[in-house]
């Protein structure tokens, strides 16, 4: 981690150059009205579908924000130089519905220990491309080995955390504002910690070979999961995910419905005032029957302390989604590539979020079909008449090289939402 006096004048002068230019975009009109909209949104009260494009997973040679565009020598300043080349390419480029906000963030430095029987994964050599992985599941007999779970453990480093804070202070002092922000989890599902611990032909055997066992171990990583959550509370380390913050699958956590409580008041955040993302992608093969058994009981005993649920990534819920009606705090729902989508716009109806993943097929083989991307998008839209859409491109890995197809997409996206309204 570079020492604020350590930093090369250069790279302070292009830190603060881009910082300028965030604020500056923070204040266009294009971007306040984005951010009205997704409130708008979020309320149900009647504005247009919302439209994302994820860059983060591509893994071309050619990518839409190469390394070569970085200008900065130090290593931490490159990574804050890349945040704020991110964050200016969405809006001068890629064109989507991302908003910026004029002030930086940087988040608690938080460990958490395992859970006392260690993953070994194994990835094969991969050249810089996505692979599979394999391991070997420290859990092999629930009955016989559950004694080697334990609780984790957790701690906060607020040395480096204050000590991070000042230095990103000083580099954009008078300019861009820096708070403590960002999320300690992605999600709170518990079934992928459940198969890297058991194995995922066990997590299905177990439904019928043992089902004592399995409720415990699902038992033991709710009241976990909760524990840790519980813990970042009260130590004061749980921060707000109302505004430009990814929350679910992709979207981002526009509301005037959090904080539950007045926040301000006590200087602290609560569970009960952030969103939280709840999804069994690992559970895919899975009938309802089962899924509300043994997954769901567990999760809804920790959706719903939160405020705010999203529920579900790529797993298709139409089977499941009355069973997930009985969140109480319900407010998207994932429509994935292989969901029913009229089954789902039925279900859901204004009353969700029908938050839509088109499929990054489309945009990624050899071909850019644009008719096959404007039938996808026509198809989403008049299926999901009545529902509060949002078209959300993500898990895109290859471009074929040609970055300039993902703001094209929104294009296109945009396009096909004025024509069918």
């Amino acid at each position: 981690m570079s020492d604020i006096k350590n930093l090369p004048r250069h790279d302070v002068d292009i830190l603060r150059q881009l910082a300028e230019c965030k604020v500056e975009i923070a204040e266009d009109s294009v971007n306040l009205e984005r951010r009205r909209l997704w409130y708008l949104h979020d309320a149900g009260g009647g504005g247009r579908p919302m439209v994302l494009a994820e860059t983060q997973g591509v893994q071309d040679a050619v990518l839409p924000l190469p390394e070569s565009v970085l200008q900065c020598e130090d290593a931490w300043a490159r990574s804050v130089e890349k945040t704020l080349r991110l964050e200016i390419y969405r809006f001068r480029t890629l064109g989507d519905d991302h908003v910026v906000e004029p002030y930086f963030t940087t988040n608690w430095k938080v460990n958490t220990s395992n859970y006392g029987a260690e993953v070994v994964l194994e990835y094969p050599e991969n050249h810089g491309h996505l692979t599979a992985r394999r391991w070997d599941p420290p859990i092999q007999d629930l009955d016989r080995d559950f004694h080697k779970l334990a609780q984790r453990t957790f701690s906060v480093d607020r040395e480096s955390t204050q000590g991070e804070l000042s230095r990103l202070e000083h580099v954009f002092a008078s300019i861009l504002p820096v708070c403590i922000r960002g999320s300690h989890w992605w999600t709170m599902g518990m079934t992928w910690t459940a198969i890297e611990l058991i194995g995922m032909e066990n997590m299905m055997l177990y439904m019928y070979d043992n089902p004592e066992g399995l409720h415990r171990l699902m038992k033991f990583l709710r009241d976990d999961h909760l524990a840790y959550a519980s813990w970042l509370e009260k130590e004061g380390l749980l921060n707000l995910n109302n505004q430009n913050d990814y929350i679910g699958s992709g979207s981002t956590g526009y509301t005037h419905d959090l904080p539950l409580t007045d926040q301000e008041k006590r200087n602290s955040v609560r569970m009960r005032d952030q969103w939280v993302l709840v999804e069994s992608q690992e559970t895919v093969g899975v009938g309802p029957d089962q899924f509300e058994e043994f997954v769901f009981p567990y999760q809804l005993s920790i959706a719903e302390q939160f405020g705010k649920c999203y529920y579900g990534c790529c797993e298709p819920v139409h089977s499941r989604s009355e069973i997930l009606k009985d969140i109480p705090n319900l407010a998207r729902v994932s429509v994935s590539p292989w969901a029913d989508e009229a089954y789902m716009a039925e279900s859901l109806k204004s009353d969700i979020v029908y938050s839509r993943k088109s499929t990054p097929t489309l945009i990624s083989t050899e071909v850019f079909n644009e008719d096959a991307i404007r039938a996808d998008l026509r198809h989403t839209l008049n299926v999901a008449h009545g529902c509060r859409v949002e078209l959300i491109m993500k898990d895109v890995h290859t471009l074929n090289n040609q970055p300039e197809r993902l703001p094209r997409w929104v294009e296109i996206a945009r396009e096909v939402i004025d024509e069918v309204a």
